[in-house]
């Protein structure tokens, strides 16, 4: 019996002392060039990950099993400005329901101290918050934690890349990354080759509103950023360039009258407790969307505008102009302002394929919609 006992506990100790071995043979240190070009160095593979920003494009990247490595994130940013879209994703992704919040910057509350105990290998954060909270990542990484920056956010194609790759490279999933990273350069660069092969035109003047509380209030316009550098890329005139105190704010109404736009776009998405925003998303159908779109093209001397009379006055999801998926917008945008050179692209088409692919949740809804029929 003592001499079982003996060779059981020599058999535990051979065991441990394998797996040691097993663990340092297959972990490994890895440099990531994350989208702000500093080389970061993680052991890899990661087996705790927080996610800060960019859920959707982690998803698409990394893939849903990849979930279970997740341990934290700042859930306002999802749960909070997009319920419909979260509660769609926490019904694929089982752990996500009842995922730490880790605060975020825009409301104040993110917690160094909270990544901290969740003990990550790898923290993912969004540019803006990191630029922002430098207190914070530096007791994060004297913690011992690295930080990889994801920015979407910038629209420039480069740091969509770097992103892209970035995540793949964290993930250990580096052939699907470069898959979407080679989808978002061609579906960028076609969008652009096109404009540039309809030759020479006249530039057309378009307006951007967010249109979240309803046509009584007149929403933030965009000037270098989101919807006002989207449309600067596609060749338009932003008539709220020069106009704004910042990159962006509410414009004035008599200024867009006197623009006179030719193209009037309103963002909508699945805002919560905004009875008269304009509804977009999985959950809107397009009698919903126009439905709401409907009251803006009825204010006040609007009527007389180009963009009211011609129709050409569409709602388009917020959430679509920085994201790896924002090539859509961009396909839906440029075939308004270049209907002959974007005849046969189909945005709606693009946006289903790329659900099919690459995410967990079935498309439906109402994204991008005119007015009229």
């Amino acid at each position: 019996m003592y001499f079982l006992s003996l060779r059981g506990l020599a058999l535990t100790v051979l065991a441990f002392v394998l797996g040691c071995q097993l663990t340092l043979a297959t972990a490994a240190t890895t440099e990531i060039t994350d989208s702000l070009g500093r080389r970061v160095k993680i052991e890899t593979p990661v087996r705790r990950v927080v996610l800060n920003f960019n859920f959707e494009e982690f998803t698409a990247v990394a893939g849903t099993s990849s979930w279970s490595r997740v341990v934290g994130i700042s859930r306002a940013p999802w749960e909070g400005w997009r319920p419909a879209i979260f509660q769609r994703y926490a019904a694929v992704i089982p752990n996500l329901q009842s995922m730490p919040d880790v605060g975020n910057s825009d409301d104040g509350n993110f917690s160094a101290e909270k990544v901290i105990a969740l003990k990550p290998d790898v923290l993912l954060i969004a540019e803006w918050t990191f630029k922002s909270l430098q207190g914070a990542r530096e007791q994060i990484e004297a913690a011992g934690i690295p930080i990889v920056v994801i920015d979407y956010n910038a629209q420039q194609l480069d740091r969509h890349l770097a992103s892209t790759r970035a995540l793949g490279k964290v993930m250990g999933t580096e052939a699907r990354a470069e898959e979407l990273a080679a989808l978002y350069e061609r579906e960028y660069k076609g969008v652009l080759s096109r404009i540039e092969r309809a030759g020479p035109s006249a530039r057309k003047k378009v307006y951007v509103e967010l249109g979240q509380a309803g046509p009584d209030t007149v929403g933030n316009s965009y000037s270098g950023t989101m919807w006002g550098k989207m449309l600067t890329t596609l060749g338009a005139v932003n008539i709220a360039d020069g106009k704004l105190t910042g990159p962006w704010g509410p414009l004035n109404m008599e200024a867009v009258i006197a623009d006179n736009p030719d193209m009037i776009l309103i963002a909508g998405s699945s805002w919560v407790n905004r009875p008269k925003a304009v509804k977009t998303g999985y959950d809107a159908t397009s009698e919903v969307t126009r439905r709401s779109l409907e009251p803006y093209a009825q204010r006040p001397a609007w009527s007389q505008l180009k963009a009211v009379k011609s129709g050409q006055i569409h709602a388009i999801e917020h959430g679509l102009c920085r994201t790896l998926f924002d090539f859509v917008a961009m396909q839906y945008i440029a075939k308004q302002l270049y209907p002959d050179a974007f005849r046969d692209v189909d945005p709606e088409a693009s946006f289903r394929t790329y659900h099919a692919r690459y995410l967990p949740v079935t498309y439906s809804g109402s994204w991008m919609q005119s007015l009229r029929p």
